[in-house]
């Protein structure tokens, strides 16, 4: 029976869209299926205010009456404007080259009608989305925030004249007895000669005053990483209500100047992979309970996001982060650490975990096609 590619359009469609990997990676170990209902609210125009910059269209590829393939066709405003460059993301497919090239293709041609010259992804809107094929550690548990695929996958992308553009590593490891003296006492000069601290917080809801400067300095940090667009007032808010009311503040580091402006953070959380793994979508009615398990007593911990100032970054604000993170983990009796995708050339974030004799576990890479 022939292919059929199918645009999403309704909120059922859009469900049957979310839920495809379930089954295309059903039985595999590594596999984290995301949470049905925060997927929802990512690609729903009327709950994501990144709709307010941009434009988003899904397919399905249907085969014999089932899906077989998905794919987002996704122009950023200012991405379009100013690169002529678009983005594909959540994409999944069996191993047919024609249901593949079935799916880009006809992202492809959506995007060059919106004027558009070249593709890259897999990417989201923001860099807070799932973003980077998996290109190594297709054994290793993924994450709750990245990307899992088959190793097929980048045979399909080569296959279709795209070329690894730019690439991350994620490292992993278990937790050190103590923090390195050369991180402690790194630490202790910054806090010194530049008059930076640590804020601790007594209650979760006291990090909300924060909330604003550290995604301030995400967007300053960031400024230059690759497909990163400053985030808006109401993506921040987004995000702040989308996240801030579900941490662990214990696992959360966020440094201070004199002027208690926030000038570096690090953002981590226990490990909810299996969590997510168990609640198979769906928080009700029983997933809250492997989440809240996870969430409260996980010995795993996912380091997600780093990020400081320019002009702190050589002055060694890094080692005040790590130092109170690694701290925090082995007064909890973590004992394994996951760091969050860095880019191969971001050195002093990678040089810094391989103090603490984390190993290069996972590479991903997003894929580029001009046209």
């Amino acid at each position: 029976m022939s292919l059929q590619i199918e645009e999403v359009s309704s909120k059922k469609d859009l469900k049957r869209f979310i839920k495809f990997p379930f089954q295309l990676y059903k039985g595999s170990a590594a596999y984290v299926p995301p949470l049905i209902e925060f997927e929802m609210n990512t690609l729903l125009k009327e709950k994501n205010p990144s709709f307010e910059n941009a434009d988003a269209r899904y397919w399905v590829v249907i085969k014999d009456g089932k899906i077989v393939g998905r794919i987002a066709a996704i122009v950023l405003d200012h991405e379009l404007k100013e690169k002529q460059l678009a983005r594909f993301g959540w994409i999944d497919f069996i191993d047919d080259y024609n249901v593949s090239s079935l799916l880009l293709d006809t992202a492809k041609e959506w995007i060059e009608n919106r004027g558009a010259n070249a593709i890259h992804g897999p990417m989201g809107f923001t860099d807070l989305d799932f973003e980077g094929a998996l290109t190594e550690g297709f054994d290793e548990l993924a994450t709750q925030a990245t990307i899992y695929n088959y190793p097929y996958y980048i045979d399909h992308y080569k296959e279709w004249g795209m070329e690894a553009s730019v690439s991350w590593t994620e490292m992993r490891g278990g937790v050190p007895k103590e923090v390195p003296r050369r991180v402690k006492r790194a630490a202790s000069i910054v806090t010194g000669r530049f008059k930076l601290s640590v804020k601790k917080f007594k209650k979760t809801k006291d990090l909300l005053k924060y909330a604003n400067g550290v995604f301030e300095v995400l967007n300053a940090s960031y400024a230059n990483l690759y497909g990163y667009h400053a985030l808006t007032p109401k993506q921040i808010d987004y995000y702040i209500d989308q996240y801030f009311s579900f941490v662990r503040r214990e696992y959360i580091c966020i440094v201070v100047n004199e002027d208690d402006k926030v000038i570096g953070f690090g953002i981590s959380l226990p490990s909810l992979s299996t969590a997510f793994q168990k609640a198979k979508g769906s928080l009700f009615p029983f997933g809250f309970i492997h989440v809240l398990r996870s969430f409260l007593w996980g010995k795993h911990i996912d380091l997600f996001l780093i990020g400081i100032l320019p002009e702190y970054q050589k002055m060694g604000a890094i080692a005040l982060i790590i130092d109170d993170l690694c701290s925090t983990y082995i007064k909890k009796g973590a004992n394994c650490v996951s760091n969050g995708p860095a880019l191969d050339d971001n050195h002093a974030i990678l040089n810094s975990w391989r103090e603490f004799n984390l190993e290069p576990k996972i590479k991903r890479s997003v894929f580029l096609r001009k046209f």
